[in-house]
């Protein structure tokens, strides 16, 4: 048979899209109650992830510059729409189970597909042309009355056409009409003539092309002696194998004298590239006018035809459809998620990242503040409120005043102490640590993320996003982790006030200290000191190497209360680690965490890795 579809542009890719595929929206199938008591809610749940991963693949690779990515990510579309399309299959069959059995004829340009249709059917239904690419739309022809809401169901309400109607440029549409036929051999059956899937135009309307495969039962596969050794039949076909489908191959347009060789090598390549039995072969002889010759030469070709496709009808198994669903998910599963999981590693990496720097951070306070006496000064300021706290008869007046205006005798007390140690007043020392732990935290990870700008491999890019946001924020970041060091710091007062009346308590349980204490000049000294630093007249640095503070410390730690004394300094640094950890991780680390968050998002998958989880915890089962 000949069908006069001439490619002068060449042929592309077999279902393989170029980059860039347009795919027609459509409806997609309502789960109505009769779906939850007829159909598996796995399968549903499955398909709304593969039509979220659908979506992204279609988005990444509008945004995507990269040829190779731009590749992989076409490839994947087309077995991620052929799976969404399967399963979609498998929920009509739990809607309409007796809907009638469909049979797509497929094949690239220039097969005859149209030919072999009619010839199939028995008379001329579908519209024959000389031109490439005149089938643009799938035309169904059911062989009898009957109900069809089954194909609105499928490929959306409000799309189905005429042969006439078919809106040109609109791919997003089909025809199904009635042919009428009484008794004919293959019963009920549509026969689907479908566009090609290897022309330059076939981007336009392959994703119709893929429902069609994915709605039929049995697959008719015409192809001529000049295109079926061609890669994109054999990709076909390949990518249909788990499909389960019967199929039928017609090797359409063939000389008499080449049958036996091309029959020969067709079954090699079909070899070559599944792992099923060969399909049945039948062979149409090249006819050159088919209007004066065909009908009649032909007949007898057109039975065995029928014969072919009645028994694959006759294998079609529904009822195994979730298995082969399943197996075709499971075969593509490790290429759709590949991407993303790449996405996952990264943040999984810019996490450990946030988190070692803040665990870094962590220690460095406690190497420069916490571990290093002679800058740890949050012990001496509950001194200084315990000393507060005594009720030392003859410095009641002066605590008073003190605590309103700090004396003049005081300041000129202090300032040699200022002048000597450099000490800058009342500014803590563990603010100092703090601001310049952050600092450097900012700065190692800016260096860390622009190396990985340069090494991550498909995510550069992301990488180098990364880091300008880190850098254009940085000043930014480091003013609020600077405010946040001051609120902690002063938020942390009540915890010291706290270890002062622990103290107390415990002095007033030796009321032999207690009493020494507060008959003390060095006693009454610490105090006004206490009182001075409370108020601004000294800073912490003065307040700990005063001599009377120094007594005070001494006589403290070697009396009875000594060990009490080393356990509560002991426990408020604990307290006090924790505060600054939580600080850390609340303040600078969850904003950086978030910081992936800001990134332009149009090339990236953002699939959540729970998302992920659930969808392979469904198919787990099969596996």
């Amino acid at each position: 048979m000949n069908e006069d579809k001439s490619d002068p542009a060449g042929t592309a890719g077999g279902l393989a899209p170029q980059p860039r595929p347009r795919r027609p929206a459509r409806n997609a199938i309502v789960y109505n109650s009769a779906f939850a008591k007829n159909g598996p809610v796995v399968n549903a749940s499955l398909l709304s992830f593969i039509r979220l991963i659908e979506q992204r693949h279609e988005s990444v690779l509008r945004a995507t510059r990269d040829p190779v990515r731009s590749d992989r990510l076409a490839r994947s579309l087309v077995s991620l729409r052929l799976a969404q399309d399967f399963l979609e299959k498998g929920e009509l069959n739990s809607l309409y189970p007796q809907h009638p059995p469909q049979v797509a004829v497929i094949g690239p340009t220039q097969a005859g597909k149209s030919s072999v249709t009619n010839l199939l059917i028995g008379t001329e239904v579908a519209r024959v042309s000389p031109l490439a690419g005149f089938t643009v739309h799938p035309q169904g022809f059911a062989l009898s009355a009957g109900d069809s809401g089954w194909a609105d169901i499928y490929f959306g309400s409000g799309h189905r056409h005429t042969l006439d109607t078919l809106p040109a440029g609109n791919y997003d549409a089909y025809a199904l009409e009635p042919v009428g036929i009484e008794a004919h051999r293959l019963g009920s059956a549509v026969i689907w003539d479908t566009p090609d899937f290897d022309s330059v135009d076939a981007d336009a309307y392959r994703a119709s092309v893929l429902r069609t495969i994915a709605l039929a039962d049995v697959i008719l596969l015409v192809v001529s002696k000049d295109k079926y050794a061609d890669q994109s039949v054999w990709e076909s076909m390949r990518a249909l194998e788990p499909l389960g489908q019967p199929t039928v191959v017609c090797l359409n347009k063939v000389p008499v004298e080449s049958t036996a060789t091309l029959i020969r090598s067709l079954e090699e390549k079909w070899r070559g590239v599944r792992g099923d039995t060969p399909a049945p072969i039948l062979v149409l002889p090249y006819v050159d006018d088919w209007d004066q010759g065909c009908p009649a030469a032909l007949e007898k070709k057109a039975d065995q035809l029928r014969e072919l496709v009645s028994k694959g009808i006759v294998r079609m198994e529904r009822g195994r459809h979730r298995e082969r669903a399943s197996a075709l998910v499971r075969l593509h599963w490790p290429d759709w998620t590949a991407p993303i999981r790449i996405e996952h590693d990264a943040l999984a990496e810019w996490r450990q990242l946030v988190e070692s720097a803040t665990a870094g951070a962590l220690t460095i306070y406690e190497r420069d503040f916490l571990d290093r006496p002679q800058h740890y000064e949050t012990f001496q300021r509950a001194l200084a409120e315990l000393l507060t706290l005594l009720e030392i008869p003859g410095v009641a007046r002066a605590f008073l005043t003190a605590r309103t205006v700090v004396t003049w005798p005081v300041r000129q007390l202090t300032r040699l102490g200022k002048s000597l140690s450099g000490h800058k007043g009342d500014i803590s020392q563990e603010i100092t640590v703090l601001q310049q732990a952050t600092d450097h935290l900012l700065v190692h990870l800016n260096e860390t993320v622009l190396e990985k700008s340069e090494t991550s491999g498909e995510m550069r890019a992301w990488w180098r996003d990364i880091a300008q946001v880190l850098r254009r924020d940085r000043r930014i970041q480091g003013e609020q982790c600077h405010a946040a060091i001051a609120a902690y710091h002063r938020a942390f007062q009540p915890e010291i006030e706290s270890t002062a009346r622990q103290l107390y308590e415990r002095l007033r349980e030796h009321p032999a200290i207690l009493n020494s204490l507060r008959a003390t000049r060095v006693t009454t000294d610490a105090a006004a000191l206490a009182v001075a630093l409370h108020t601004g007249g000294i800073g912490v640095h003065d307040f700990i190497l005063a001599p009377a503070i120094l007594s005070i410390t001494t006589l403290l730690a070697e009396g009875a209360l000594g060990h009490y004394l080393k356990r509560a300094e002991v426990e408020l640094k604990q307290r006090q680690r924790q505060a600054v950890s939580e600080l850390l991780n609340r303040q600078l680390g969850a904003n950086l965490l978030r910081l992936p968050e800001r990134l332009e998002s149009a090339d990236r998958f953002n699939v959540p890795a729970e998302a992920l989880q659930a969808a392979e915890a469904l198919i787990a089962p099969h596996a």
